[in-house]
């Protein structure tokens, strides 16, 4: 497998030689293969967003850039059995291989992990917890709800999302700011209420805070304790007063490092309005 995920990060860095010499637009046109219709189909991407027929309309070009700036980070399907974000946080060997590479995970899927039975549809998690099938015992666990129908909620579940899967080793440390992205719209966040001061204001990410509040109160209960952690300036009606963790650009964090002798695996979901943080080792 390793040797498999080196031939990935060997084509990428083979590629980038090759087209070193030619000017910048040719070298973003040619620097990356292009994708196969194991992970975008153009008429499947097209008939599922709707803000995309109006905004580009019924063009490769246009909805295959689109794919490759923004909807891999987003979360969006490429096609009907593959999304970027669920293949990645379904495995941590890829994970560690690519970090957050996301044309690196089409590639390895259409040349590896299609063959090799990997799924880019399901969570594997997810359908383990359900199931009971998941390894290791639960350590802490919280639960918040949220409002599935305003801006806010597309940054909660995307937040979720880029935590879900995560394993944290004995002695490694954990960055909720580093996992979850800068809160930009390439990024796939989008604008929403935050606290600024003693007040509200409008910005990228409103409701990322949510999440990791809700983590940190996952921590709590497993007795995990933070390394960082910063409370609001105003009270949060999401979560009891002293259990919230803001996050702030890069100067503000949630962070904690694994004390435990076993490695941590954190599962996080945002679905119809209840959002879910468990810790388990």
């Amino acid at each position: 497998m390793k040797k498999k995920i080196r031939n990935i990060l060997t084509l990428f860095m083979l590629t980038y030689v090759l087209c070193g010499n030619v000017d910048t637009v040719e070298a973003a046109q040619v620097q990356q293969p292009k994708l196969s219709g194991l992970t975008f189909d153009m008429d499947y991407y097209y008939n599922k967003y709707p803000d995309l027929q109006v905004q580009i309309g019924y063009d490769y070009n246009g909805l295959y850039n689109h794919y490759i700036e923004y909807g891999l980070r987003e979360g969006r399907w490429g096609s009907g059995e593959f999304n970027c974000l669920t293949y990645k946080n379904n495995y941590i060997d890829l994970q560690v291989a690519f970090g957050n590479n996301y044309n690196a995970y089409c590639t390895h899927y259409e040349v590896y992990g299609k063959a090799e039975g990997r799924n880019a549809e399901r969570n594997v998690m997810e359908e383990n917890v359900n199931t009971g099938q998941i390894k290791g015992n639960v350590i802490g666990s919280y639960s918040t709800l949220y409002d599935p129908n305003v801006p806010r909620a597309i940054n909660v579940t995307l937040a979720a999302s880029r935590i879900n899967g995560m394993v944290i080793q004995p002695g490694a440390s954990f960055s909720f700011n580093q996992t979850i992205l800068p809160r930009t719209a390439e990024n796939g966040y989008v604008e929403a209420p935050v606290i600024v001061g003693k007040g509200y204001a409008q910005g990228f990410g409103g409701g990322i805070c949510q999440v990791s509040s809700t983590l940190y109160a996952a921590m709590l209960s497993a007795n995990l304790p933070a390394t960082e952690r910063h409370p609001h300036s105003l009270l949060v009606s999401y979560i009891p007063a002293g259990m919230d963790a803001t996050i702030s650009g890069n100067v503000k964090d949630l962070k904690f490092t694994n004390i435990f002798e076993e490695a941590i695996q954190i599962y996080a979901s945002a679905d119809n309005g209840v959002l879910t943080v468990t810790l388990y080792k």
